[in-house]
């Protein structure tokens, strides 16, 4: 986990307390969010990878009773993605999801199915971390539906989360009503 303190000095004791390991992963973009959570999720992987390389070298021990073993310590099922998406602020999930919108909408277009089920599963993952009020499975759906009426629904959905999230509330009503016109001009 990325976390910002005012000194090195802060960092390590910190980390000390919470019994952590403190890793430098270089230098950080503090404005670049998606940087920095890619690079967190990259850290993470890699220092996965060099725990299991260290894990590895254990022999097998009895601890309090129990033999642990290369693959009990196993790193293998460490999924960066999800720890991304742990990390990331119902901003930047629906940064995501506005951005694979657009990838679904494209799959759709050109008749991708192996690119339409991957990104779908994506969005589920991500609208699912999502509060409840963001309206993530109706946005999913509006996605998905061929034609223009779902790109214009995913982007009326999309509009509602940012103006949710901005507390600008005056300005949901419109969008609310150009959502419920464009349902009703469906039946």
């Amino acid at each position: 986990m990325l976390e910002e303190g005012g000194s090195l000095e802060y960092l390590q004791l910190l980390a000390e307390r919470r019994d952590d390991d403190l890793c430098e992963i270089g230098t950080v973009n503090l404005n670049d969010q998606a940087a920095r959570m890619q690079m967190a999720a990259q850290s993470c992987h890699d220092y996965g990878q060099l725990y299991q390389n260290y894990a590895s070298t254990f022999a097998q021990t009895p601890i309090g009773g129990v033999v642990e073993t290369e693959e009990a310590l196993a790193l293998d099922e460490l999924d960066t993605e999800e720890l991304l998406m742990q990390t990331m602020t119902d901003r930047e999930r629906l940064t995501e999801l506005g951005k694979l919108v657009g990838v679904v909408r494209y799959a759709l277009e050109g008749r991708d199915v192996k690119l339409l089920q991957e990104t779908k599963q994506r969005m589920q993952r991500i609208a699912g971390r999502l509060p409840e009020k963001y309206r993530g499975s109706e946005l999913l759906a509006a996605a998905n539906e061929p034609g223009e009426r779902g790109a214009k629904l995913a982007q009326l959905y999309l509009e509602r989360g940012f103006k949710l999230l901005d507390e600008e509330y005056a300005e949901i009503p419109g969008i609310e009503r150009a959502i419920r016109e464009l349902r009703e001009a469906q039946h």
